[in-house]
């Protein structure tokens, strides 16, 4: 069985990638939980004893490892052929849409981090960031009226939808407006029952990564906290 590492279910957005992917699809593997070590870079050394890049995620099978969500993703393709829709078509929209996700959407990521357990109210949105909420929402319905949904490339989940599965998180913390369509797939993709395991196990976390938080609150003010204190 393959060894997953990943850090803080709270914070770690690129961790939570290539884990809904196994769970939801419900290829074994062995979850191993290394929390933040202080700010942004400060576990690199100790990461660096199981991942090359000193980064997480990153997937061990045996002699191989696999650092950064995407590699994992096309690995675990290799051996099992519902990671990505069966379609060529709907494929390579995926892969696509897979992509641009991956290497994009940067004031997304830089003004709304994820934190799971909080609720922000924005004090505005950036002119970027509003061209970020609109692409992802045009994006969205694109995949979602051409394939017949209720996931991105078709009726099962795969590949894209768990790349996109940060982003229901960041919508629900920061209450990111979409169109109903759009909506309608976040509300989707956080009913999924490993969704709601990340979340609740993400709710049960006490550690508390003061760059993570300040980064999470940079942009607006606190309106609730779940977590467990």
């Amino acid at each position: 069985m393959v060894d997953l590492y990943i850090a803080n279910k709270n914070y770690s957005s690129w961790s939570l990638r290539p884990w809904v992917l196994m769970k939801t699809l419900e290829i074994p593997f062995n979850e191993h939980l290394m929390p933040f070590e202080g700010g942004f870079g400060a576990s690199h050394d100790s990461y660096t004893r199981f991942s090359p890049s000193g980064l997480v995620p990153c997937l061990v099978d045996g002699e191989v490892a696999v650092w950064d969500s995407l590699a994992i993703v096309e690995y675990l393709a290799e051996q099992h052929g519902n990671v990505w829709p069966a379609d060529k078509t709907a494929r390579a929209w995926a892969r696509s849409a897979t992509a641009e996700m991956h290497s994009g959407f940067s004031a997304l990521r830089d003004e709304c981090s994820m934190n799971c357990g909080m609720r922000v109210e924005l004090n505005s949105l950036s002119a970027k960031l509003k061209a970020d909420v609109a692409r992802l929402d045009a994006l969205w319905q694109q995949g979602l009226e051409r394939f017949g949904g209720p996931f991105l490339a078709g009726n099962r989940f795969t590949a894209v939808d768990a790349f996109y599965a940060p982003v229901a998180f960041r919508v629900q913390t920061f209450n990111l407006p979409l169109s109903d369509r759009a909506s309608a797939y976040v509300e989707h993709l956080l009913a999924l029952p490993a969704m709601q395991a990340w979340y609740q196990a993400a709710l049960e976390e006490t550690w508390r990564e003061p760059m993570h938080e300040a980064e999470t609150l940079k942009s607006g003010a606190l309106k609730a906290d779940y977590r467990r204190s």
